[in-house]
């Protein structure tokens, strides 16, 4: 049916996620994973999921669980929570607020688990009795949005999060993708991320809160060959932050990247309570 990609086994996860028993989730304790967790390409699971398939998510971060339906989505799956009940759930782990944000995800299907994101923002088109006003986006590994070509960097972070493999796939990144990685890190307030990147561990929940987002503009990229050698290099950014309660704020910020050695992953700058913002 489709060419397997990754998969993660990781049996004291799988054991608890087939163990869970609400009146409000699947009835997952009757599933036995096929392969672990995969990371998939859209182009496969699309496969998995079809249209008007019924199929639960996992919210990595609160480990709850709502079933849902795919109505629609050619790049990526638009669906919509199945019941009340799984929009309660839904709004819950979005902390009763619908949001744009991005969360690490497992869609379970059969005997299946998918490493996605989803985002909890209503918009479109709806039509199931679930008091959801539209349909929200799942994406997996490769889907775009509606607007680009490209994968939403978001969103892959929060596949690879689900995947368990973040972590290495930010080891790998160049200094200009560190920091774009850094800005999606701030926007999704994902503490997972920031404190991976930063130089220094920080509450990053508690120092972002009054931020309601940002939009990287611009990076003034460097070259490899101003870095390859170096332990130190300075970017220049342009930014739109969203403060609450303030507006809308342009700017022009430098961030300096750290590391150890040239063989060690680069770090966002944050010593002695430095901050980006």
């Amino acid at each position: 049916m489709f060419k397997k990609r990754k998969f993660i086994p990781c049996f004291a996860l799988l054991v608890s996620l087939f163990c869970i028993s609400t009146a409000n989730a699947a009835p997952m304790e009757s599933i036995s994973p096929k392969y672990g967790i995969q990371l998939l390409e859209w182009k496969d699971a699309d496969v998995i999921i079809p249209r008007y398939s019924k199929f639960s998510i996992y919210d990595v971060e609160t480990g709850k669980v709502f079933q849902v339906q795919r109505r629609a989505g050619s790049q990526h799956a638009d669906v919509q929570p199945l019941t009340t009940a799984d929009t309660e759930i839904m709004k819950g782990i979005y902390n009763g607020k619908w949001s744009w944000k991005r969360r690490a995800i497992f869609v379970l299907q059969d005997q299946y688990i998918l490493a996605a994101s989803m985002h909890g923002m209503p918009h479109g088109a709806g039509s199931l009795a679930n008091k959801f006003p539209g349909h929200f986006c799942v994406h997996f590994l490769g889907s775009t949005t509606h607007k680009t070509d490209n994968m939403d960097l978001s969103h892959k972070l929060m596949v690879y999060k689900a995947a368990g493999i973040l972590k290495q796939e930010l080891d790998k990144q160049n200094p200009n993708e560190t920091v774009q990685s850094f800005v999606a890190g701030m926007k999704e307030q994902d503490n997972t991320i920031l404190n991976h990147l930063s130089s220094k561990k920080i509450d990053w929940k508690k120092a972002l809160a009054n931020v309601e987002n940002v939009k990287l503009l611009r990076v003034e990229e460097v070259e490899a060959k101003d870095y390859l050698s170096k332990t130190s290099i300075h970017i220049t950014i342009e930014w739109q932050l969203y403060i609450q309660n303030e507006k809308r704020k342009s700017e022009s910020k430098t961030l300096t990247l750290v590391r150890s050695s040239p063989l060690d992953p680069w770090k966002v700058l944050t010593d002695d309570g430095l901050m980006p913002l």
